[in-house]
């Protein structure tokens, strides 16, 4: 089974949230809760798209992102960051490294179901 959205955040609430959002929107959804697991996750799933925090355990999203954007079978995989409310050098430099798309949090969920649809070109899901 091919994975959609591969999630990656360490807080479990959140992670809960968007796994429900996602899986409501339609999609296949598999988690990583730190960066390392993130890299190993993307390498073994094949996700279509990332959605990935910035504040991680092992490896921070910043450097995941890069780690992605310098392997060249990971380089164009879709990634939507997100980022804490008023953290606007977070957003600079996930857009210098890369990054495709960024929602805030607190994040509605329609923004984030419209994000994940908009950057794998997807009009399956339902908000």
């Amino acid at each position: 089974m091919t994975i959609d959205v591969l999630i990656v955040e360490d807080e479990p609430s959140i992670l809960d949230s968007l796994d429900f959002i996602l899986r409501r929107a339609g999609w296949s959804t598999q988690s990583a809760q730190d960066g390392e697991a993130a890299l190993r996750a993307v390498r073994d799933i094949k996700p279509r798209i990332v959605v990935l925090d910035v504040m991680l355990p092992k490896k921070s999203g910043f450097e995941v992102l890069k780690l992605l954007r310098q392997d060249e079978q990971t380089a164009n995989l879709p990634v939507l960051m997100l980022t804490a409310k008023g953290q606007a050098q977070d957003r600079r430099i996930a857009e210098e490294l890369g990054a495709n798309s960024f929602v805030t949090k607190p994040y509605a969920n329609s923004d984030v179901v419209g994000a994940v649809r908009d950057l794998i070109g997807d009009k399956q899901g339902v908000d």
